[in-house]
């Protein structure tokens, strides 16, 4: 008989603590509508130990009002990023609950709520890149990713933020995880002007936005295919990791990138920066020759041919190859440029030099002779300065070296015109 009763009290007790977490959920509800979020999560803690025991029903409610509960505090920006977070990790909790228990109560408001935290989570990044907080910006890109994983676009950015904010142990682990997933982002973009608001819309289909047009809404449709950005996501990641001196894991990831990707003419000039790095010059000029013989006609290849020699010091290659870069685009600027500021290097020697003369008869003489080849240098930047002036007039390193170009060789008329211009 003494059993029987405690079996008995015990049922007793189970129950009653089933009525106290329905209690919690009910005050957790009606705190949340009454528009105090933290006093429903006070409420739903006091619930926390039994809803492991509830019923499937019980705990999708608890999680559900949790996750509401948390997306409230979001949207009154209280530590919104973490908010936002925890309260798309209720919604996933209680949509796994009624997966399992093939009762879908709460399952389509909590998927349409976690749609609307992911597009908070991406316009609160865009806000934080643009007020200069980088950081927090690509770790809420990174949270809108892992809520939605087939989105991987979100990785990509979280991780050009997270560079761009030169946080790099914020960075690698993202480079790895789109090197894993052979990420690429190669595709076609379907963009139309909005007449209301004259900003340019995406649209995910070109039907979509060919619709958008006729029905008067947008108008001047463009449509452009959008490069493959591998090459620079495993230039990245090679950089990050010899930035965290893992040289050979560089190597290695340039590597099996130039398996998976053998027509990147990129990853060649990234995999032969990493050679030049360690000062490994054979394999460096192999890797050239061959980015060369693979696209021999592509300007921008042989653009950036030039900056490694010219960072290798190597200036006789440089100059090579941004008169070659000139020679397939006469229209590109920044070889102009480069090819100016190589020959101006020229300049340094030439003044600390003449900056040790004495006035001396002999050293005199000497000073002229250094005087007359510094302005040799002058006149030979002049015509790639002028080029580059006119290809880009609004650029002003360009006619404020030009310009001083004029003064130091006296060219008055000269400068008094360009300085017209500025």
């Amino acid at each position: 008989m003494k059993s029987r009763y405690l079996i008995a009290a015990s049922a007793l007790m189970i129950s009653v603590a089933s009525f106290a977490q329905k209690d919690q959920i009910k005050n957790a509800e009606k705190a949340l509508k009454g528009g105090d979020a933290q006093g429903a999560l006070t409420q739903l803690k006091d619930a926390e130990n039994l809803i492991a025991n509830a019923k499937d029903v019980e705990q999708a409610q608890y999680y559900f009002v949790q996750g509401n509960a948390y997306l409230q505090l979001a949207d009154k920006n209280v530590e919104e990023s973490k908010n936002l977070s925890l309260s798309a990790d209720s919604y996933k909790k209680l949509i796994e609950i009624e997966k399992a228990s093939g009762k879908h109560k709460y399952s389509t408001q909590a998927a349409s709520s976690i749609t609307q935290i992911k597009g908070k989570l991406i316009n609160s990044a865009i806000a934080d890149s643009q007020s200069g907080k980088g950081v927090e910006g690509a770790k809420k890109l990174h949270a809108a990713y892992e809520l939605d994983k087939k989105d991987t676009i979100n990785l990509y950015y979280a991780a050009s933020t997270a560079v761009n904010a030169q946080d790099y142990d914020l960075a690698l682990p993202m480079y790895e995880e789109l090197k894993k997933l052979n990420y690429s982002g190669k595709g076609t973009s379907f963009t139309a002007v909005n007449k209301a608001s004259g900003t340019e819309d995406g649209f995910n289909a070109a039907s979509e936005r060919d619709l958008a047009v006729k029905l008067g809404t947008h108008e001047k449709p463009k449509t452009e295919a959008i490069p493959s950005k591998r090459g620079e996501i495993y230039k990245n990641l090679a950089l990050l990791l010899v930035q965290k001196g893992r040289g050979e894991d560089a190597k290695k990831a340039i590597a099996d990138a130039r398996k998976a990707n053998p027509e990147d003419s990129s990853l060649i000039l990234t995999e032969a920066n990493l050679y030049l790095e360690s000062k490994d010059f054979e394999t460096y000029k192999k890797l050239v020759g061959e980015a060369l013989q693979k696209d021999p006609n592509n300007a921008d290849l042989v653009f950036n041919l030039g900056v490694i020699s010219a960072t290798a010091k190597n200036n006789a290659d440089a100059e090579k190859y941004y008169l070659k870069a000139i020679e397939i685009n006469p229209k590109y600027t920044n070889a102009y440029l480069n090819l100016a500021a190589l020959k101006l290097e020229a300049e340094k020697p030439i003044i600390d030099e003449m900056n040790k003369l004495g006035t001396s008869a002999k050293d005199m003489k000497r000073y002229d002779a250094l005087k007359a080849e510094r302005e040799n240098v002058f006149r030979g930047v002049i015509p790639y300065l002028k080029k580059a002036n006119e290809l880009d007039p609004k650029n002003e390193d360009v006619s404020k070296t030009l310009l001083g170009v004029y003064k130091a060789l006296e060219m008055t008329a000269e400068a008094k015109a360009l300085k017209a211009t500025m």
